[in-house]
């Protein structure tokens, strides 16, 4: 059945259909405009681990929502198709996370690498182990990138986009990252691990053509971190959370600072969504949880003003979300990724 026929067939104001794809969605892989790609992995967390089955967490919970998208009509045309989880990468993620675990007590109680051979050799294998899952990640999105497809990534941890990318800088020669988030993520190789959760942006950096990275939201940081920004020549622009709520206790408003920040990004934008740039109540069992954040609303309008300035978004990571036996975390993450895929097919235009 072609496509077409799918979109006179299906019923977007019917029952909700647990048929295994996003949102009951009819559609395949070869026939979608735009692949969702899970990818379970939460090896290097500080904090709360299980973030590697957020993918199928938000699968799950997808089902529950209505397809009517008020910003983008007929938005579930444009065919969206969500990859089933790598059961693969998951087993590895949980052997790894085990030993991760150790690795970090060690630290944390105090222990010092340069002593400890066996502690060494294992932060060696971790290290190896996530290198693996970045080629691994820049693999997949490549090869969809190749067949025209539009691409957004479910994490799982926020180490996960270092290989999406990669493989986008070889076919843009310039673009920008928009991070929503509660922390920098510019930490040089955090706890020993090269491709840290907490040093994403500092790797992603060592992109040539990344023109910039504007942070919105943070409010969990450190020192190093807010140096650099610092010194980064305007390469990084911070809007830290407590400055955008002091802007609208003053009498701003959110379309001004909205604009304000959008204005700061290149024309092709990629997406950084961490789930916990938001207020926790809507992300209860994200890793790392802090008070403050971005009401749901705002995030959306945020994004919106990102495609109506005429901006292109060219990719996307969700990552965070609570996994499995957290309903609430992936019916929230559910809602915000049909948002950005609908705003990205949207923005192509």
């Amino acid at each position: 059945m072609s496509k077409q026929a799918k979109i006179e067939q299906f019923d977007p104001n019917g029952v909700g259909l647990k048929n295994g794809h996003f949102i009951g969605l009819p559609f395949e892989e070869a026939e979608a405009d735009i692949v969702l790609l899970p990818v379970p992995w939460d090896v290097t967390v500080s904090y709360a681990d299980g973030t590697a089955t957020a993918g199928a967490n938000i699968l799950e919970a997808s089902a529950q929502l209505d397809l009517h998208d008020s910003d983008v009509p007929d938005a579930w045309k444009y065919g969206i198709f969500y990859r089933p989880m790598d059961e693969n990468w998951l087993k590895k993620s949980q052997k790894w996370r085990k030993k991760a675990k150790k690795y970090i007590a060690f630290l944390e109680n105090g222990g010092n690498l340069s002593d400890n051979l066996p502690m060494h050799k294992k932060l060696d294998e971790l290290n190896a182990a996530c290198e693996a899952l970045k080629n691994w990640v820049y693999t997949q999105t490549s090869e969809l990138l190749n067949q025209n497809k539009l691409v957004g990534l479910v994490g799982g941890e926020h180490s996960i986009p270092l290989g999406y990318l990669e493989a986008l800088s070889e076919r843009y020669a310039s673009f920008g990252i928009l991070q929503i988030d509660a922390h920098f993520d510019l930490r040089a190789a955090y706890e020993g691990f090269t491709y840290s959760h907490a040093s994403i942006f500092y790797n992603a950096l060592k992109i040539k053509n990344l023109q910039r990275i504007t942070h919105v939201g943070i409010r969990d940081y450190c020192g190093a971190e807010a140096d650099l920004v610092r010194q980064s020549a305007g390469r990084n622009i911070a809007f830290y959370d407590q400055d955008l709520r002091e802007m609208l206790f003053d009498g701003r408003t959110w379309k001004q600072i909205c604009h304000e920040i959008v204005g700061t990004l290149p024309q092709n934008v990629y997406i950084s969504f961490d789930i916990d740039g938001l207020e926790p109540t809507l992300c209860p069992n994200t890793g790392t949880p802090v008070a403050g954040g971005l009401q749901y609303w705002e995030a959306v309008y945020l994004l919106k003003t990102v495609v109506s300035s005429g901006r292109k978004i060219i990719g996307f990571d969700l990552s965070e979300v609570g996994g499995m036996g957290h309903e609430w975390d992936g019916n929230v993450g559910a809602r915000i990724l049909y948002k950005l895929a609908n705003l990205m097919a949207l923005s192509q235009k």
